[in-house]
């Protein structure tokens, strides 16, 4: 029957549709037809048969009332009792029931015998019904083929005194009934039309929707569908959970069972009546808040949890979980990040550790670097040469220590600065002596240590710290030193990754140390040949205060030079170079330079000459090392040379490719004067050009190398600018205070080039310490000035020196007359020593030398070496000038020179 159905249903809705359906929605829309069809032709044959048998109920509950109302009427006694009840009865029984509207009312007697009918023929015939339950006293209700037809009637008994003696009939024909319901019909069809087309049409919005929803998918694939998302729901390694917005478990898949431990009747439950989930998974579930990965603790499981609301798009209200099984993933994923974090740190270390060639600065990074990524404590002890740039003998255990770092500053560790003398049995020696790293995972179970410093060694275990790694510091096979790493807040001990990790930054810094010891030896021995290359202590004069300062390079020392230089006259050269380049080279090539320019000084030349001659001097060098090396590189060099003359305060410089000087006036003004610049030594073939100046008392010379000026960061304008604002208005300031006052103003506390700073304040002789005289060309004179100068040395106090500078002056006079040309002027400059000029204005160059005793004469300039201190021969733009310099009396009155009975031996 089932099957006949199905196929009678698969071929009405072929017969509706002419052709299969092709979705799942058409077949659900013609099965909906289907059954809004079946639901309205029920309802219209529920509808007639509710109705037919409300009608008969109706006609059977009239005919009861009408058939007992005739029988208790007050007449129907005595119409029976009459001698013709018929004819009393008949009108009545009519007119009865036209007004009750049924069929028939037929009264009759007890054998059945009718007095009335509505066919008056009948009366007298018997009565085709039931009559005994009604002679019984009941009320008796049936359907018979009557004379009318198919008839249905009620029996009621006529009483009189508890005796029944008569019966009365009263129904209505079956047609009657049927024909009141056919009028009710139309009205139940349009009804059930109305009906239907409501239900067609709410059936294809539905239809619609779901035809929608399904993408037209066929039972098939629908079908597949299911068992797919079923297989798949159940099959991944994912739990999934959906609860209803009351907090309900509605799904939970295979796998949110396994990872929950969820009873099998969960389904259906309150997620807060689990037992088996924490108080923070219940909370999750329970408040249907969203989640993204939020880690919680079930059993001995991390689940990773992610909750969604389901009513996003138009679904019932709930939430959806999915859980993820992350505990073997935490632990992979702690070993990724421990591996990422130590390849970081290596990382970090070749940027970090080096950064500067100081090895005690290398060991901190070292120390900085590993606490705490790698362990909550770390020191360095290195050998005490490798702290001096030396290198180690690889005997000595003895070891300082040079860099300490931890998480807290209260350790017990040994300080920085402190020897320490390692014992055989500690693992620092044993490393030491095998060039092996040592792992000490308990440090207390570890007795060794107790031999080096039993007190200290408790100590830090009760401190907490607990393991140890001691790696030795090991470059080009010498060990340099010891890296220790001490773990105290992380519970765990250290392993042999850690191991590993430790060596390689400890290899990497043992390079650098290395690298550094060696670079603090060079740069030692570099600064040793350029400090002792440099002026130790500045020479007495007068004519000049002066101050100097002197910075090397926090990468190395280069060839940066000053001097001052007394020349004759009291006049004084001052001096400031710059040589290419950094380490030994350039401070062996300034040395050279230095040298040069005092060789070149005692000629007494001007600065455009001396630096000519500096010139030549650096391509004859540079000439060398090209051929020595096969580098065609040039040395170069820059120069500034000034000469001043307190007596004139008349000032002479040249520079060649040098910072120009700056100049701070009395009045704390600060001027940069017009000088040539020339080029840089070593070029060849442009000449130097010297500007001459006059200068006021007190004025200062501010000389530098352009390391003061010079820097990365900023433009030489703005140094020069910052210079400035450091010199100006301040007249009073000594030159030691300007030195300072600048350094602070332009340097860093790590200066990248050499700095050599000259600051000297101008002095001037007073006026009647000089005394200048024209002498007649002509012998005679002679006498003359031989009594004017024993009269100006007497005035001035030096009456010892009157006889020798008589006798000097007198051989200067008479050489200029006999050898040179006029005019011939002669000045006496009285300061620390006692100096007699004689110029002349022809360029030769007087000729000492050694007369024989049958010589005459040629024993002149002879008298002269031997009176006077000094002496010696300088040209000028209008000739030359011959001085010679004399000692001043001692405070015991003696005089530095030779005697008078040693220059008479001499003569003889």
């Amino acid at each position: 029957m089932v099957s006949r159905f199905g196929r009678f249903r698969s071929a009405w809705i072929r017969s509706l549709t002419g052709k299969r359906p092709r979705s799942l929605a058409g077949q659900v829309f013609a099965l909906q037809v289907v059954v809004v069809v079946l639901l309205v032709v029920a309802a219209m044959l529920a509808l007639v048969a509710e109705a037919r048998h409300d009608n008969n109920t109706e006609a059977k509950d009239r005919s009861i009332a009408v058939a007992q109302t005739f029988a208790h009427s007050p007449g129907i006694l005595a119409a029976l009792r009459s001698p013709d009840p018929a004819a009393v009865l008949q009108p009545l029984t009519e007119a009865g029931r036209k007004a009750a509207g049924v069929d028939f009312i037929v009264v009759m007697d007890t054998k059945g015998i009718r007095y009335t009918h509505p066919r008056p023929e009948l009366i007298g015939k018997r009565v085709i019904a039931t009559i005994a339950p009604a002679l019984a006293g009941q009320v008796y209700t049936e359907s018979v083929n009557g004379p009318l037809g198919r008839e249905a009637q009620v029996i009621v008994p006529v009483h009189d005194h508890a005796k029944v003696v008569a019966l009365v009939a009263a129904g209505m024909k079956v047609e009657s009934v049927n024909g009141a319901v056919a009028r009710q019909i139309p009205i139940i069809l349009g009804a059930g039309a109305v009906a239907l087309g409501v239900a067609m049409s709410g059936t294809a919005l539905v239809s619609r929707r779901l035809r929608r929803q399904t993408h037209r998918l066929g039972p098939a694939e629908m079908n597949r569908m299911y068992e797919h998302h079923d297989a798949v729901l159940h099959a991944v390694r994912e739990g999934v959970l959906i609860v209803s917005k009351d907090g309900r478990l509605l799904l939970a898949n295979d796998e949110a069972r396994r990872l929950l431990d969820l009873p099998l009747d969960a389904e259906g439950r309150r997620v807060s009546d689990l037992s088996s989930l924490d108080p923070g998974m219940v909370e999750l579930l329970a408040s249907g808040s969203t989640a993204t990965d939020e880690v919680h603790l079930v059993g001995s499981r991390l689940l990773a949890v992610n909750q969604r609301p389901t009513d996003r798009h138009g679904g019932p209200r709930g939430t959806v979980a999915t859980l993820r099984d992350s505990t073997e993933l935490r632990a992979l994923s702690g070993r990724a990040e421990n591996a990422r974090e130590r390849l970081r740190l290596l990382y970090d270390a070749g940027l970090g550790i080096g950064t500067t060639l100081d090895v005690v600065r290398t060991a901190e990074e070292l120390t900085e670097l590993a606490v705490p990524r790698l362990a909550d404590f770390g020191t360095v002890d290195l050998a005490e040469p490798v702290l001096h740039g030396n290198e180690p003998t690889g005997t000595d255990t003895g070891m300082r220590r040079a860099a300490v770092r931890g998480i807290r500053d209260d350790h017990p560790l040994y300080k920085i600065g402190q020897l320490i003398d390692l014992r055989p049995s500690t693992p620092q020696a044993r490393a030491f002596a095998t060039g092996l790293p040592e792992l000490v995972p308990d440090l207390s179970d570890a007795p060794g240590r107790l031999a080096q410093d039993p007190e200290r060694a408790r100590t830090i275990v009760g401190y907490g710290i607990h393991s140890l790694i001691t790696v030795p510091l090991q470059a080009r096979g010498v060990i340099l030193g010891m890296a220790n790493f001490w773990r105290s807040e992380k519970p765990q001990p250290f392993e042999e990754d850690d191991l590993s990790l430790a060596e390689e930054l400890a290899a990497r810094a043992a390079v650098s140390i290395d690298n550094a010891r060696r670079y603090t030896r060079e740069h030692a021995m570099a600064a040793t040949l350029q400090r002792s290359l440099l002026p130790r202590a500045l020479p007495e004069q007068s004519a000049l205060d002066v101050a100097h300062r002197y910075l090397p390079a926090s990468s190395g020392v280069s060839g940066d030079w000053f001097d001052v230089i007394p020349l004759p006259g009291s006049r004084v050269a001052l001096v400031v170079g710059d040589v290419v380049g950094h380490g030994l080279h350039a401070a062996a090539t300034m040395g050279r330079l230095r040298t040069a320019v005092h060789n070149f000084s005692t000629l007494d030349l001007p600065p455009d000459e001396i630096l000519r001659h500096l010139d030549d001097l650096v391509g004859r060098i540079d000439q060398e090392e090209a051929e020595a090396t096969a580098d065609p590189g040039i040395i170069g060099a820059t120069c500034l040379y000034a000469i001043y003359d307190p007596v004139s305060r008349h000032c002479s410089m040249a520079r060649a490719g040098h910072p120009p000087p700056a100049l701070v006036g009395p009045d704390g003004s600060v001027s940069f004067p017009d000088l040539p610049a020339g080029p840089p030594l070593g070029l060849g073939g442009v000449p130097f050009e010297t500007a001459e100046l006059e200068v006021a008392e007190g004025t200062q010379f501010v000389l530098y190398t352009d390391g003061l000026i010079e820097d990365r960061t900023r433009d030489i304008d703005v140094g020069i600018e910052l210079l400035q604002q450091a010199l100006a208005h301040h007249p009073d300031r000594s030159p030691e205070e300007s030195c300072q006052a600048v350094l602070d103003a332009l340097l860093p506390d790590r200066p990248k080039d050499d700095v050599a700073l000259l600051i000297a304040r101008a002095r001037a002789i007073p006026p009647d310490h000089a005394t200048d005289w024209d002498v007649p060309f002509d012998p005679a004179a002679v006498a003359g000035m031989r009594a004017a100068v024993t009269e100006k040395v007497d005035g001035w106090g030096l009456p010892e020196l009157a006889f020798t500078t008589e006798l000097v002056l007198s051989e200067l006079i008479t050489n200029a007359i006999r050898y040179g040309s006029a005019p011939v002027t002669v000045r006496l400059l009285y300061d620390r020593t006692l100096t007699c000029e004689v110029a002349d204005s022809s360029s030769t160059s007087p000729h000492l030398r050694d007369a024989a005793t049958t010589d005459e004469g040629g024993r002149g300039l002879f008298l002269v070496a031997q009176l006077a201190e000094r002496w010696g021969t300088r040209y000028t733009p209008r000739g030359k000038v011959i001085w010679a310099e004399m000692s001043l009396p001692r405070p015991d009155g003696s005089t530095e020179g030779p005697a008078w009975p040693d220059l008479l031996d001499a003569e003889l």
